[in-house]
C-alpha cells in the first residue's frame, strides 16, 4: 500500500510539472501574440496621427478659402448694391428711355455686358490685366465691380 502510495504521488507530481510546462508554454504563445498585435496597434495609431495631422491641414486650407470666398462675396455685394442705387434713380423709366433713346441706351447695355462679363471672369480666377491693376481714374475703371477689377481705384 505504501508502495501503490508513492506511485500515486510520483504520478501527480509529474502530471503537476507537464501541467506547469503547457501552462508556461501557452504564456509564451499567448505574449508573441501580443507583441504582434501591440506593433499593428502601434502602426495603426501612427497612421491615425498621419490621418488627422492631413485633416486639420486640409481643414486651415478650406477655412482660408472659405474667408477668401466671404471677402469675395462682400465685394460683389457692395457692387451689386451700387448698381441698384445707379438703375433705382427716382422715377427713371428705363424701358421708356430705351425707345426714345435706342442707339444711346444700346450702347450703354453693351458696354455694361462687357463689363459685367469681365467681373465674372475675375470672380471665376482669372487674372488682372496691366490697364485693370493701375486703373486710378474713374474713366479707366470696370464700373460693373470695380472693388475686384481695380484694386488702386479709390472712390471719392
Amino acid at each position: 500500500m505504501f508502495g501503490s502510495l508513492k506511485i500515486a504521488m510520483v504520478a501527480i507530481l509529474i502530471t503537476g510539472i507537464a501541467g506547469a510546462g503547457m501552462y508556461v508554454m501557452k504564456l509564451r504563445s499567448d505574449n508573441a501574440i501580443l507583441k504582434a498585435n501591440q506593433l499593428k496597434l502601434e502602426s495603426a495609431v501612427a497612421d491615425q496621427q498621419e490621418l488627422i495631422a492631413s485633416q486639420k491641414k486640409d481643414f486651415e486650407e478650406i477655412l482660408a478659402a472659405n474667408q477668401k470666398m466671404n471677402e469675395l462675396v462682400s465685394a460683389l455685394k457692395k457692387d451689386l448694391d451700387d448698381l441698384d442705387k445707379r438703375f433705382n434713380k427716382g422715377k427713371r423709366d428705363v424701358g421708356k428711355l430705351a425707345i426714345e433713346k435706342t442707339k444711346l441706351i444700346e450702347k450703354i447695355i453693351n458696354k455694361g455686358s462687357v463689363n459685367a462679363q469681365r467681373c465674372i471672369e475675375i470672380a471665376s480666377g482669372a487674372e488682372l490685366t496691366e490697364k485693370e491693376k493701375n486703373a486710378t481714374k474713374k474713366s479707366e475703371i470696370n464700373p460693373e465691380c470695380p472693388s475686384i477689377a481695380n484694386p488702386k481705384y479709390i472712390p471719392y
